[in-house]
């Protein structure tokens, strides 16, 4: 067992069985054992790799997507470029150098990082060394605000309830023979849920990301009052219904319980509780990532870069571009929503 792991059995013998978005919030953000809080988890070499660190087109198309919208509702003169949980400032990076050829587009933007770790807070310094770092989205400044997430909500702490009768009985953590392991609590009927029990049967699990909704609020309000939008871009589906945790460590899966603060944990996001908590602003038709991509463009950018490129870099260069877009790898299983002012028009690569 971890180090964080023995102090979790420690707490649930003092205090009882915690809940799943407890356990994930402390394996992920300690503050001396927490996954995020203590290591920089990305690419080859790291536990897992996102899409900023496949190819610098998707960064790119990012990027010149919000400057458009920038373009569309009039270039405020002032706004803020901001990314939830910016992994190593890749995307990010990536973003201001594709945009910098938008006319006026720099003049109007400063740059916000919403990250916790000050592992990954130095990390992204080195490729962003303009931004002003944020604890959270409510300090993020009242200007019109144009917002990437890119993998973030996958990444935020979820409660998981399986359906007995009218009630839910929750799935908690608890020890058994000296080790963490699963239980369920007594079946009650949870208020959070009321609307689930019209589309879910006796047995099924559903899960509910606490955080999300006042989240959402704050970035819907602050769009809503002040103009932008927000890409949101990560892996799940419309609702949620199933299991969907996962542990990843060394490119690899792994079981959530067996070493805590030393794996990745996510699960799908319900992009349904994404829009239910868009008002008063408007969110856009669910996109499959890779139609999103080819909306933007990305084959003809892949086809200028190929033709810079030869051997073992052109060979990488073509795997990148499928796995960004073909339907059996990313393609699919992420999609894309945008929040959007109710005076304004999605982002490009998204319709209403």
């Amino acid at each position: 067992m971890t180090a964080l792991g023995d102090l979790l059995i420690a707490r649930i013998a003092r205090t009882g069985p915690i809940s799943l978005a407890d356990y994930m919030a402390e394996c992920l953000m300690h503050p001396q054992h927490g996954y995020y809080a203590t290591r920089d988890p990305f690419g080859v070499a790291g536990d897992f790799t996102t899409a900023p660190e496949i190819s610098q087109m998707f960064g790119e198309l990012i990027g010149l997507s919000l400057a458009q919208a920038w373009m569309d509702q009039g270039q405020p003169p002032k706004i803020a470029l901001a990314e939830l949980g910016p992994g190593r400032g890749t995307l990010m990076a990536d973003a201001l150098r594709a945009s910098k050829a938008v006319p006026g587009f720099h003049r109007a933007l400063s740059v916000h990082l919403v990250e916790t770790s000050p592992a990954l807070r130095t990390e992204q310094a080195k490729l962003v060394p303009d931004a002003t770092w944020h604890d959270s989205v409510d300090t993020l400044p009242e200007t019109p605000l144009y917002l990437i997430a890119n993998e973030f909500f996958d990444a935020l702490p979820i409660r998981q309830f399986i359906r007995e009768g009218d009630g839910w009985r929750e799935k908690m953590i608890g020890v058994s023979d000296t080790t963490l392991s699963f239980g369920l609590s007594a079946a009650a009927p949870i208020a959070l849920l009321e609307a689930r029990l019209s589309d879910t049967k006796n047995g099924d699990l559903v899960e509910h990301c606490p955080a999300l909704p006042s989240i959402m609020a704050s970035l819907s309000a602050r769009i809503e009052s002040h103009g932008g939008c927000a890409l949101i871009i990560d892996y799940g589906d419309w609702q949620s219904l199933g299991d969907t945790l996962q542990a990843l460590k060394s490119q690899d899966h792994t079981d959530p319980l067996a070493a805590p603060g030393q794996a990745d944990l996510t699960a799908h996001v319900d992009f349904a509780a994404i829009a239910a908590h868009a008002g008063p602003a408007k969110f856009s038709r669910l996109t499959p990532q890779g139609v999103f991509l080819e909306r933007l463009g990305i084959t003809q950018r892949a086809q200028a870069l190929a033709a810079k490129l030869s051997g073992d870099a052109l060979t990488s260069h073509i795997a990148a571009h499928r796995r960004l877009t073909h339907p059996s790898e990313m393609g699919d299983l992420f999609k894309v929503i945008s929040i959007y002012p109710s005076t304004a028009t999605p982002p490009p690569g998204l319709e209403p």
